[in-house]
């Protein structure tokens, strides 16, 4: 392994979970506007729902006792959109979220439970509240931060002003500045200019010295610019070498994987595996995360693109990656595979149990479900009457099992067993003092085990179900003896 491809330690051991700061939990401690959207109505494009960070506070308890040991913050920064990926102020957590304080108080009481907390870095683009850009907007080829934005300098020069309030989409063509996805709220910030790198660097610097244990990048492929991204790496891991940087790409990331860059990135070549194969004849075929088509897939498929995956990126970075079923940008897992729980357990158990660090997006554990922005971005409802406290019982179990098995997290994967007409996958985790088999049938019919461990465990070993009560043993180099039902999963582990 290179000097160069270290990743935090601490991130192989943890269990994230992701919260839309607007819509996971209210604290009265936070003074709110009035015109908020009634908590439990369907979530909006432009509508605020009033979540902040002290009510995060105010549920640790519940996600200590899920099992959660780092939590990822949709952005908290100042901002005049509900998502906050338009920022105003790159030093200020925004009001409505609490303030500064808020952040200040949250860090203490995560970090006192041993729960890292990394926020969302966006860097690629301003908003049109953002000081520069509104400098430019009120005048015109006379602001000195012209050099901050794309431009068009010639029409500003010509005394024609920025078209940043575009009233149709013929409008909408002639911005005056270049914007991403040409939305005219997103400003896109020239990172060639000197002074702006410096202004990202130091703001990456501030909030890691302030207590933050790392950064999630919001598009960062946009900025295409490798030494950008390595100088950003040298300010972050300067003010805290264990600082976790996360991408979010949602294709091959090797280009960004080299040690120099990131540490990881969003795995969601893994989210569109998983939705394939425990979602199969279920998927919702229609929706395109990412802009990415879904199929389904047998054993094979996805055991060919398991193997795939495993083999992009140095064991360093696959260990860190951060692995997830869902997130803000599409629906809901339980969503997309038709509302079908045991698919959804099913999925949650090979996170769990695969090499990166599983990533859980809120309200997943108690059954909740979204289709595309913003529906996946529903308030948690804290009135535990609507929670699926069985789905609820069975992600603490899978999460509790990770951390109770380093095997689980930092062991060698086997590929073991894949099975096509059957629906049945396993595979192997093995660390210096335990070897693990993990069977997963996804079929609709019971599944007698027949599953080949080559050298792995000895001939005549019994083997405990640490997921049910049954046992198995090993004859001439296979597993059998138990019958798995539909849907459902073993892990095997060789008695005392």
């Amino acid at each position: 392994m290179s000097s160069q491809l270290i990743t935090p330690e601490w991130v192989k051991d943890a269990v994230f979970y992701q919260i839309f700061p607007d819509r996971f939990a209210q604290s009265r401690r936070v003074e709110k506007p009035a015109n908020l959207e009634p908590w439990d109505s369907p979530p909006t494009v432009y509508g605020y729902k009033g979540g902040d960070l002290l009510g995060v506070v105010e549920r640790l308890d519940y996600l200590q006792e899920l099992g959660i040991t780092a939590i990822y913050f949709n952005p908290i920064l100042q901002s005049a959109a509900n998502h906050r990926y338009h920022t105003h102020d790159y030093y200020r957590v925004d009001p409505i979220l609490g303030g500064d304080g808020a952040l200040r108080e949250l860090l203490d009481a995560a970090h006192a439970r041993g729960i890292r907390i990394v926020i969302d870095g966006v860097f690629n683009h301003a908003s049109r509240g953002f000081y520069p850009f509104n400098h430019a907007l009120e005048n015109g080829a006379a602001s000195p931060y012209l050099d901050w934005f794309y431009f068009d300098q010639e029409r500003l020069r010509a005394g024609r002003p920025l078209n940043a309030y575009p009233r149709n989409a013929r409008e909408r063509r002639d911005l005056g500045y270049k914007a991403w996805w040409n939305l005219p709220a997103l400003p896109k910030l020239n990172t060639d200019t000197p002074a702006v790198r410096r202004f990202i660097f130091d703001v990456a610097r501030y909030w890691i010295e302030f207590g933050v244990d790392g950064w999630r990048l919001d598009v960062p492929q946009e900025i295409d610019d490798d030494e950008f991204w390595r100088e950003f790496r040298r300010v972050v891991k300067g003010a805290n070498a264990d600082a976790y940087i996360v991408g979010e790409i949602w294709f091959p990331a090797q280009r960004w994987l080299q040690g120099d860059q990131f540490d990881a990135v969003m795995n969601y070549i893994f989210t569109r595996a998983c939705l394939g194969f425990f979602g199969g004849e279920k998927l919702d075929t229609s929706m395109r995360p990412g802009g990415f088509r879904l199929k389904p897939l047998d054993a094979v498929q996805f055991a060919r693109q398991i193997d795939s995956l495993l083999g992009l990126y140095d064991w360093e970075i696959t260990l860190a990656q951060l692995n997830l079923l869902d997130s803000h940008d599409m629906a809901r897992f339980l969503t997309l595979v038709g509302g079908d729980r045991e698919r959804l357990k099913l999925a949650v158990l090979f996170m769990m149990t695969c090499p990166g660090a599983p990533c859980v997006y809120y309200g997943d554990e108690i059954g909740m479900e979204g289709g595309e922005d913003p529906d996946c971005r529903r308030s948690f409802p804290w009135d535990e009457s609507r929670w699926d406290h069985d789905l609820l019982a069975f992600f603490r179990r899978a999460i509790a099992l990770r951390h109770a098995h380093p095997a689980l997290r930092r062991g060698r994967y086997l590929r073991l067993h894949a099975d096509a007409a059957r629906g049945v996958y396993a595979f192997a985790r093995q660390a210096a003092e335990e070897t693990l088999v993990v069977v997963l049938n996804n079929g609709a019919a019971p599944y007698a085990l027949d599953v080949p461990v080559r050298r792995l465990l000895p001939n005549g070993a019994s083997l405990g179900d640490l997921w049910g009560e049954e046992t198995a043993r090993v004859a001439r180099g296979r597993i059998s003896g138990l019958t798995l039902p539909p849907r459902a999963a073993a892990i095997l582990s060789p008695a005392p």
